[in-house]
């Protein structure tokens, strides 16, 4: 247990180095992909690996444990799997993403990344939570298993639009309208955020704030990237429109 709180200790401060240099630089891949940034893979191919550990590695533990979880514990395992059978196969294979590239760089650190996340997720929740079935009917669980649905339907809605973008209006970028990008650049980051802050609350440990702040750490930044794309890209881009908080940021 002291191992791991030394790891997470360490985690969380590079999560804070890797928040300040995303930034200084933002990461090469999507609209911000530029030549001579190293090799460069197919995205959707690209997306599938670096994403896929996410499932993988949760069955492995969910093999490994097997014998010790309780009915909370699969429960979180419905959970993480419906968010990353979505983000690792179903999103990329729906994305029109075709004739784009990511850089192998961002992959191998995504990579590592997920691999990482889901074994600290997992080892907390198989073998340092306990769950009892009581708490199904806790505050925590309940209020954070709403976040994380109200924020995966906005992350999916978001999304949706932006595919219907390059389907009605052909390959390239175009000005997103209607739900939340009414009133911010980046919603689909925002619902993704909000998931996370809804699995921190829901799982009531360390490994799942740990979790938000990355989260918060790689979306936020590139959320002002996009807002900063979109303004000096379209010049009828509307200035009510935040960053990403409606209303405040």
């Amino acid at each position: 247990m002291e191992f791991n709180n030394q790891f997470l200790t360490v985690w969380s401060a590079i999560a804070l180095i890797s928040f300040c240099f995303l930034f200084i630089k933002t990461a090469p891949y999507g609209r911000y992909i530029k030549p001579g940034l190293g090799k460069t893979i197919s995205s959707r191919l690209g997306w599938i690996i670096m994403e896929t550990p996410t499932v993988y590695l949760m069955v492995f533990f969910i093999f490994f444990f097997i014998e010790s979880l309780l009915l909370v514990q699969w429960i979180f395992v419905g959970v993480w799997l419906l968010h990353y059978v979505h983000r690792s196969l179903i999103w990329p294979l729906r994305a029109r993403i075709k004739q784009k590239k990511i850089t192998l760089l961002v992959v191998v650190l995504a990579f590592i990344f997920n691999a990482v996340n889901i074994s600290i997720q997992a080892i907390w929740i198989f073998k340092f939570g306990s769950y009892e079935t009581s708490w199904l009917y806790s505050f925590p669980f309940i209020s954070g298993l709403f976040i994380f649905l109200l924020g995966m339907y906005i992350n999916i809605r978001s999304d949706n639009i932006l595919f219907n973008l390059r389907k009605d209006r052909g390959p390239g970028y175009h000005l997103p309208k209607g739900f939340l990008f009414e009133k911010v650049s980046s919603p689909n980051y925002l619902g993704e955020i909000i998931e996370w802050l809804g699995w921190a609350i829901m799982t009531w440990n360390l490994a799942g704030l740990l979790f938000f702040a990355w989260t918060v750490a790689n979306l936020l930044p590139r959320a002002v990237s996009n807002h900063k794309w979109y303004k000096n890209n379209f010049d009828d881009y509307p200035d009510t429109r935040k960053i990403i908080i409606p209303n405040f940021y």
